[in-house]
């Protein structure tokens, strides 16, 4: 997945992403591949929580303009698209393959007598 460039980190996704692994109980490299985050980042940014220095990081960013959020924020729309497209095509392969004659057993579709 492509990484969002280090000027994109707002205090607001820094924030969440320490909060998804210290409250939501998520992984960190999980945390990164929603977040489009490296997991070394996300690591800094719960040290410097935990220190109390998570306000302090990121301040020497330049802002954002208007089309660098909107940019980032389809990129990462995007991103959650084609992980949800990819989890419906392994689930129609699967199904397919359910689905075939021959790959059920007689349980399942048995006339009931017996």
């Amino acid at each position: 997945m492509e990484r969002i460039p280090r000027a994109i980190y707002t205090k607001e996704l820094r924030e969440e992403a320490v909060k998804l692994v210290s409250e939501g109980g998520l992984s960190i490299p999980e945390v990164g591949r929603r977040l489009s985050v490296a997991p070394s980042t996300i690591r800094y940014w719960i040290k410097a929580n935990k220190e109390g220095k998570l306000k302090e990081v990121g301040k020497q960013q330049r802002p954002l303009t208007e089309v660098e959020m909107e940019l980032t924020r389809v990129k990462r729309e995007l991103a959650i698209v084609k992980m949800e497209r990819d989890i419906l095509k392994n689930a129609t392969v699967y199904f397919a393959k359910e689905s075939l004659p021959g790959t059920r057993s007689s349980k399942q579709c048995g006339s009931g007598i017996g």
